[in-house]
């Protein structure tokens, strides 16, 4: 072990709420501390009072735990407010098309902004308190336009909360061999200092992008995710059973259940010891 001891770093299992499969994995590795925080989807199905209570138990058997909000904009969900606009078919846009929008300034940052109070406010009606963070599925927590109105509603609402940036802290030479992850490391340098100007705390590191291809090698991905993570950053992650539910709403499937396995798995602990990374 180093002078400094080890990192703590934040291992988010995002999409709590998007279907029974999902739940059940991500409380069965909360409750055997393989992960130490979830972002719930307050417009997906599988949000209810039974998951909602189940999941609170499943984080207070792990001291430091934390439950966020997975601010969700995108199809094939629809919005909780009566007014938000642009949609298709009743839902949000595609991801394609949400972020050619906000690209285009094509949003009205209150209408955005009400939304995102809205499910806010459902997350506080469900849970009996505020998140712990706030984040966003697909990043859109990111986008032009609705950064602002992101970081309004979360200032408003949830002022101690902190929210996710989804910048790393690699090489340059490291970064450029992904795309995905360098656009996302693009749109978080605005999106951090909105953050700053504001006084909303974000974590210091992000890692997790990848191409959930069928081939991926979940356990090589992670150690390449530790690499450099600095204490406090954060590892997002999608593990799952998959079922119908799942199949129907969302494209990650398979390799949701990949990644459980190695999350639930021995080597992952040994992955952390040796890096000297810790989640409590």
């Amino acid at each position: 072990m180093s002078e400094a001891g080890p990192r703590r770093i934040w291992l988010c299992a995002d999409d709590y709420g998007i279907s029974p499969g999902v739940n059940r994995a991500i409380r069965e590795l909360l409750t055997m501390g393989r992960i130490n925080a979830t972002s719930v989807m307050m417009v997906g199905p599988a949000i209810g009072r039974d998951e909602v209570k189940a999941l609170t138990a499943a984080a207070e058997s792990q001291p430091g735990a934390a439950i966020g909000l997975h601010v969700t904009l995108t199809a094939p969900f629809y919005p909780l407010s009566l007014h938000f606009a642009p949609l298709a078919g009743g839902m949000f846009l595609p991801l394609a098309k949400k972020l050619q929008s906000s690209l285009l300034r094509r949003y009205d940052r209150e209408i955005v902004r009400a939304e995102i109070a809205a499910q806010l406010a459902a997350f506080k009606e469900a849970f009996g308190r505020l998140p712990d963070y706030v984040d966003g599925h697909q990043h859109v927590q990111l986008f032009p336009q609705i950064r602002d109105a992101f970081l309004s509603a979360v200032q408003r609402a949830a002022p101690h909360a902190w929210v996710r940036q989804c910048g790393r802290n690699q090489a340059l030479t490291r970064r450029l061999s992904q795309p995905k992850a360098l656009l996302l490391d693009s749109l978080s340098v605005q999106f951090r200092a909105r953050a700053k100007r504001a006084g909303i705390a974000f974590n210091p590191g992000f890692a997790g992008a990848y191409d959930f291809g069928r081939t991926s090698d979940f356990g090589a991905h992670m150690r390449d995710f530790l690499d450099g993570l600095p204490d406090g950053g954060l590892v997002m992650c999608h593990p799952g059973y998959v079922d119908q539910t799942l199949i129907s709403l969302d494209p990650v499937t398979d390799q949701r259940e990949r990644e459980l396995a190695y999350l639930a798995g021995d080597a992952f602990p040994r992955l952390l010891a040796e890096q000297q990374v810790r989640l409590s």
